[in-house]
């Protein structure tokens, strides 16, 4: 800490230059804070209390193939099973393809399996008593300005009805609302309908069920309920897999992208560009002040404190610019997540990726300030003095 002053110094002997690279610094732990947010996003979809009781089980080759819906009545029969309900993607858009919307066509009981989702009693009543309702998540209604009664058209973006036309027409019965914001941010964007509605509808389903999902009397025996539902159709042309909640989830998104992959390839771009820039910076800082480090050197600094003090600065302007976009990221998620009405569950930055950040600052400093730092050690007092 004594040299403090003199890191701080040399740090900003060209104010513009270390500016910018802080500001460049910041950038890429700002990309770095918003990306593991995403990556944390999708990793807890599907996690909590109640989703721990249930398995899905959906076709074992894709997510797209469908199941029949006789294997319903199968897997209720097998021990250990307290209730099974079943649901149909059904790709629905409002008014312009853009607009995607989590729309699914869901069995009966459906609602009832995630204690979740709070609806109230009476709009359960009107959802249950009409066949072309729907119940929509509090976070679209807000986006859309819907109200309960209205006529919503959508659009499927897969089924199209008996007349060949991809616009359906659905009463708005209710609003869904997640109890749980940090974990149930999903249900309060996407749409459910009645399935029975939807294999009426489209000539296309034919009594196909999309997955099934399964509550089991005892969480501690999963596993077991899980191959023996899996066993049912063991050898059949229609194979299941059945997998906790969290996995099916995770399997789901990985068919469509894989987010880790995806986050990992643009981190590892960003930081490698990062390392040569900081370390083009060490280096330009280092190169000027040869004479100055000499001056050390001959007024007493040991190898080691010169070693320390190049090191430090390095890892101080790591640090700082570090800390400044994570503590950006800090700020914009909740902004993010209000402005897209709820659509977007982002975390905020947690202990883990502070700790994961703190960690790259100091390898990404280290790195840059170790050939800089040798360099500095090994400089020959009598030729850096001449030179200048």
């Amino acid at each position: 800490m004594k040299y403090l002053h003199l890191i701080w110094a040399s740090l900003f002997r060209r104010k513009l230059r270390t500016i910018l690279t802080l500001v460049s610094i910041a950038a890429a732990f700002l990309l770095f804070g918003l990306l593991d947010a995403v990556r944390v996003s999708f990793d807890q979809a599907g996690r909590s209390a109640a989703g721990a009781q249930r398995l899905q089980t959906g076709a074992r080759l894709s997510f797209i193939d469908t199941l029949p819906s006789s294997l319903g009545a199968q897997i209720a029969a097998v021990p250990g099973v307290k209730e099974v309900a079943f649901a149909n993607w059904f790709g629905g858009a409002y008014q312009d393809p853009h607009n995607q919307i989590f729309t699914f066509a869901v069995s009966p009981n459906y609602i009832d399996l995630y204690p979740e989702m709070e609806l109230t009693a009476d709009q359960r009543q009107k959802f249950d008593s009409d066949l072309n309702a729907i119940v929509a998540g509090s976070a679209l209604v807000k986006r859309f300005g819907w109200k309960i009664g209205d006529r919503i058209p959508l659009q499927s973006q897969i089924f199209p009805d008996r007349q060949g036309s991809k616009n359906w027409h659905f009463n708005l019965a209710g609003i869904l609302k997640a109890r749980d914001k940090k974990t149930g941010g999903f249900y309060d964007g996407m749409v459910l309908l009645h399935w029975k509605n939807f294999d009426e509808t489209t000539p296309y389903n034919q009594g196909s069920v999309g997955w099934y999902v399964t509550r089991v009397a005892d969480a501690s025996q999963a596993d077991r309920v899980a191959r023996a539902i899996d066993a049912l159709s063991a050898n059949s042309a229609h194979e299941t897999r059945t997998q906790t909640e969290q996995a099916a989830t995770a399997s789901w998104m990985k068919q469509l992208v894989d987010i880790g992959l995806i986050v990992g390839s643009i981190m590892g771009a960003v930081f490698f560009t990062l390392l040569l820039l900081t370390g083009n910076t060490m280096m330009q800082s280092v190169r000027e002040r040869t004479a100055e480090l000499a001056v050390l050197r001959t007024i007493g600094f040991p190898p080691g404190a010169v070693l320390g003090i190049v090191l430090a600065e390095s890892l101080l302007l790591l640090v700082l610019g570090g800390i400044v976009g994570l503590g950006l990221v800090s700020i914009l998620v909740p902004v993010i997540v209000k402005g897209s009405g709820g659509m977007l569950n982002l975390p905020t930055v947690g202990a883990s990726s502070w700790a994961m950040g703190l960690g790259l600052m100091l390898l990404i400093g280290l790195a840059v300030g170790a050939l800089p730092a040798w360099r500095a050690v090994r400089l020959k007092i009598v030729d850096a003095l001449a030179a200048h």
